[in-house]
């Protein structure tokens, strides 16, 4: 089914009104002038109240419910896109896919005078919807509901099939479930095509950290803090923000925040990776604690490239320093205890 002409069926439609009926419909839905007016506005021009023109709208609605003939397609096309979608949809998105951005007020005041489409007004959770189904609203609600209980209990961004997949099993239908997400006001996709709670940094990245710390996320590796700007800036155009990040500022606030730890000369990695922070002598140290009996060399160096990206003449270097570490005649190296006791107390 091809787009109807909404600004044709309007005007046809709006011949049966008089001619003071048909000025307050078109300058309340903005059919004309494509800026829909208050009641008060058109009151004051009509020298009347906004009670009158409450009510003089009302009538004129109630007459054109009654005029249905010629909007039977135009019905069955909003039926259509509606059903695909799963019955319902946020009004924004609804109205700028079967309007554009001409014909919006069209659209809306068209499906105003069907008993079948409902609309369902903002509330502090979610955005205004239009459905099918009188029974949308506590639907939508309880589905947006079970969606925020998953992600408060793993605490972390979700894709979307891990999402969907508890609410599937108990039947609920896909389409009803992306239709809900938009809806959900709290509940977001974020730039990494990941889902959760829009104070998450991972969703809503509020300033020059959190958007290094997802520029991290989604390459997936240590970078220089060079690259990590380049990324960043990338990321800031998705977001739509036209402020570039400077290469000193993000260097600065890297060094200040516990999510990202210093592996190189310049390189940054997440501590959430299994990075730790300290100097490559503090990652030694750790590296001999922990395992507790004398390592040769190619095993220590094995184990400090887990954890930074350095020469192994600067791993060599610290390792000579007899305050801390010691070899043992098969040339291995173990912690000095005294000086490590010394340094722990």
């Amino acid at each position: 089914m091809s787009t109807p002409n909404y600004q044709t069926i309007c005007q046809k439609l709006l011949t049966v009104l008089p001619q003071k009926q048909k000025e307050v419909i078109e300058r309340r839905f903005g059919l004309v002038s494509n800026q829909r007016e208050t009641l008060q506005k058109i009151g004051d021009d009509f020298g009347v109240t906004r009670e009158r023109i409450r009510q003089i709208e009302n009538e004129a609605l109630a007459k054109l419910k009654k005029e249905k003939k010629g909007l039977k397609k135009v019905f069955e096309f909003f039926k259509k896109y509606l059903r695909e979608l799963g019955g319902l949809k946020r009004e924004d998105i609804l109205l700028n896919d079967l309007g554009k951005s001409q014909f919006q007020n069209h659209v809306y005041f068209l499906l105003s005078l069907e008993n079948e489409f409902q609309r369902f007004p903002e509330t502090q959770e979610l955005y205004t919807f239009w459905s099918l189904d009188k029974e949308s609203f506590a639907q939508v609600k309880e589905i947006v509901k079970k969606f925020t209980q998953i992600l408060e209990k793993e605490k972390a961004p979700l894709k979307e099939d891990q999402l969907f997949y508890p609410l599937i099993s108990e039947g609920k239908e896909p389409k009803v479930l992306s239709a809900s997400l938009e809806i959900a006001k709290k509940i977001e996709k974020g730039p990494l095509g990941t889902i959760g709670l829009v104070d998450w940094p991972e969703i809503k990245p509020r300033g020059v950290k959190d958007k290094a710390y997802l520029a991290l996320k989604k390459v997936g590796k240590p970078l220089h803090f060079r690259e990590i700007v380049q990324f960043s800036n990338q990321l800031q155009e998705n977001l739509s923000s036209n402020r570039p990040i400077l290469v000193g500022t993000l260097h600065n606030e890297l060094i200040r925040d516990e999510r990202f730890v210093l592996v190189g000369r310049g390189i940054y990695a997440l501590k959430e990776w299994g990075y730790v922070p300290g100097t490559v002598k503090d990652i030694l140290v750790e590296i001999l604690r922990k395992a507790e009996r004398p390592l040769s060399r190619e095993e220590i160096l094995a184990e400090v490239q887990k954890q930074r990206y350095v020469k192994e003449n600067t791993v060599l270097l610290n390792l000579a320093d007899k305050n801390y570490f010691l070899k043992n005649a098969e040339g291995k190296y173990f912690l000095n205890d005294q000086k490590y006791k010394l340094r722990e107390v």
